[in-house]
């Protein structure tokens, strides 16, 4: 049971958003006045809290079962759409459940049912399967990035879900993809279509293409990289191989960088995708996993390591840069006699042989063994950091909140100072490790 159910205006003041874009504005009006709705609408557009505010509204704050199921294709994107709506503050209890962790976590989060339910498709069917819960009141399904679950192989998962929710009376489906046909089983009968897709159309993306001299494209990234400086980005790869390839050659030569895909640990994943979003690393190698449905901030660029096999791949891997007003490059690199795509023409070459200014690296990630469960808060952190390590305001960067960990990203200078400060030390009523990362 929610014990504050805030306003709209209310959440947007705690989320410090001053206003809906239209977006979101035509999304809210038409999911509230309608039984089925598809939205569309680029990568980074704000998907999650235009489906989220109306949401909020349907749900019965004296019930204590789950209401909504939001089905996604990652765990990346569980864990960000958790967190989006928990920051709103409603009240309402979120839990996200996925693959790659313990069912024992699971089971324990939601052994008190969520309002909200999020998750991806197999983790689902899983508790579907094992009656964990009552299915009953869940009236809204939404499958966020649906094409993308579709294109990944979950259909029978997901349709294995939807035949076991009778009581469905909203239904609410979210692509940066058009021309996806929905499955018959969705049952999405007449939906309201909010496309905004046609907007990308005046994106300030410019694509450019790097030519390297041969098959072996190492040295030219490299190249690439110092000419375009110290600014964050993502290296797109087809295979975990060559991430590990680049990787090995990118640490050779003293560039930070975290690698992003399938293939990793959950635990690892998290991590990586932290130490980019706080500056820790200025490149994140990744495979098209890292093209949606990731919490990164807005970058200047994305790279196209190894050309993307499909024209969608290509289209969400852009996605990554030039998001909503914001200018932004894709360079493809390809070496002298490789032939473009047919959805990659028409692009114009460009000369890196002048380096940008170079700036080491200024941040470093610090661990600490504690977290929200420990009753510990951000604040409690950088008073820890303040007082104890001897710190100024602005040698203070990102502080990541975990359940059970924090992460705190401060000057490299300092790093190892600080770990023999504080590691051992006690935060709120917990002695904790602090460690690098």
């Amino acid at each position: 049971m929610a014990n504050s159910i805030k306003n709209q205006e209310d959440i947007l003041k705690k989320l410090n958003i001053h206003a809906l874009n239209p977006m979101q504005e035509e999304a809210v009006s038409v999911i509230e006045t309608t039984t089925n709705t598809i939205i569309l609408s680029p990568t980074g557009t704000g998907k999650t809290l235009a489906f989220s505010l109306p949401l909020l509204k349907v749900l019965n704050p004296e019930s204590n079962e789950i209401q909504a199921l939001i089905l996604v294709p990652s765990r990346e994107l569980a864990i960000q759409i958790e967190q989006v709506i928990r920051s709103m503050g409603s009240g309402y209890k979120v839990n996200a459940v996925y693959g790659g962790r313990p069912m024992s976590k699971d089971k324990i989060e939601i052994k008190h049912n969520p309002a909200i339910l999020i998750g991806t498709p197999g983790r689902i069917l899983d508790h579907f399967n094992s009656d964990r819960f009552s299915k009953a009141s869940i009236k809204t399904l939404i499958l966020d990035e649906f094409d993308k679950s579709l294109e990944d192989g979950f259909e029978e998962e997901m349709k294995a879900i939807i035949m076991q929710l009778p009581g469905i009376n909203k239904r609410i489906l979210t692509s940066a993809t058009q021309a996806v046909k929905v499955p018959g089983f969705v049952r999405l009968d007449k939906p309201t279509i909010v496309n905004y897709l046609k907007e990308k159309k005046g994106s300030k993306l410019a694509i450019k293409t790097v030519v390297s001299p041969d098959k072996n494209k190492l040295k030219t990234l490299l190249q690439l990289l110092h000419h375009i400086g110290n600014e964050p980005g993502i290296i797109f790869c087809n295979l975990r191989e060559s991430i590990n390839e680049v990787s090995r050659f990118l640490k050779r030569n003293k560039i930070s960088h975290a690698c992003f895909s399938g293939g990793m640990e959950q635990k690892d994943r998290e991590r990586a995708l932290i130490k980019f979003r706080n500056g820790t690393c200025q490149v994140l190698i990744a495979t098209d996993l890292a093209a949606r449905g990731i919490d990164i901030p807005e970058m200047n660029y994305i790279i196209h390591y190894e050309l993307p096999r499909h024209e969608e791949e290509f289209i969400h891997r852009n996605g990554r840069t030039a998001r909503v007003n914001a200018k932004g490059t894709a360079y493809v690199l390809k070496w002298e006699n490789q032939l473009l795509p047919e959805f990659i023409q028409n692009v114009k070459g460009i000369n890196i042989s002048k380096k940008a200014p170079h700036k080491p690296q200024y941040w470093e990630t610090l661990f600490i063994s504690g977290g929200r469960k420990d009753k510990i808060s951000k604040g409690d952190i950088a008073g820890l950091f303040f007082k104890q390590g001897g710190i100024s305001k602005d040698q203070l960067g990102t502080i990541e909140l975990k359940p059970d960990c924090a992460f705190v990203s401060i000057p490299l200078s300092i790093a190892d100072e600080l770990v023999e400060k504080l590691n051992n030390t006690r935060l709120k009523k917990k002695k904790v490790r602090v460690f690098i990362l």
